[in-house]
């Protein structure tokens, strides 16, 4: 039975086979007794999303990854979360890690610097603005018209009811946890449409911040 961590680009957390390119966290959101989540969906205001492979550290997803005192059981560690792409983890309103994927992060931040006119932009900042905009975190949604999709940058998805569209190229590409769909053109979407990507977030990729793709 899979367990309840792999996340959509609406920043909802489901069980499913497919795993994905990343892997990420919140905090800690899972009791390890029962490799289930816990009521909330978030535990702290940075959403990171990580490499799945590193310095050959390996975790038992869900499980007790972090030591206990001597004498005393392991604890929960952070709740391993898994993304089909960073386009997706973006989406949701996760950013780079500054442990696993230093350089992204170092990149995504100065980006951010730049487009908001911040001269020494900290992680923090960044998160705090994140944590206002992601709809998982109660961020309101920006709604489109579907005529002024060509105005996001590549890596930006939206959502036509409750379809995810990932936007590349001049086209859409249908989201689903295995992968993406043949493109389309914008005007087989609806003509209102909701933005998923973070505004703080579309700002760095305006900036020519060129997330990791699934290319299936």
């Amino acid at each position: 039975m899979p367990l309840q961590n792999r996340v959509d680009p609406f920043g909802a957390i489901h069980a499913v086979p497919e795993r994905g390119l990343f892997t990420g966290n919140r905090g800690i959101i899972h009791d390890p007794e029962t490799k289930t989540l816990l009521r909330k969906r978030w535990a702290l205001p940075a959403w990171i999303v990580c490499e799945c492979t590193f310095r050959d550290v390996r975790r038992e997803p869900m499980g007790r990854n972090r030591k206990g005192r001597p004498g005393e059981p392991d604890k929960a560690g952070w709740t391993e979360l898994f993304f089909l792409d960073e386009v997706t983890a973006l989406a949701a309103g996760h950013r780079p890690c500054f442990y696993c994927r230093r350089e992204r992060a170092a990149d995504f931040l100065a980006r951010f610097g730049t487009a908001f006119g911040i001269e020494e932009p900290r992680a923090p900042m960044l998160d705090k603005r994140l944590h206002r905009e992601r709809l998982a975190s109660g961020g309101t949604p920006h709604v489109i018209e579907a005529g002024e999709l060509g105005q996001l940058p590549d890596g930006a998805m939206v959502a036509d009811g409750s379809r995810a569209y990932a936007l590349r190229g001049g086209a859409a590409l249908p989201w689903s946890f295995a992968g993406y769909g043949k493109p389309t053109g914008f005007g087989s979407l609806g003509n209102t449409l909701k933005v998923l990507t973070p505004a703080t977030t579309l700002a760095v990729l305006r900036q020519s911040y060129r997330p990791v793709w699934h290319e299936r």
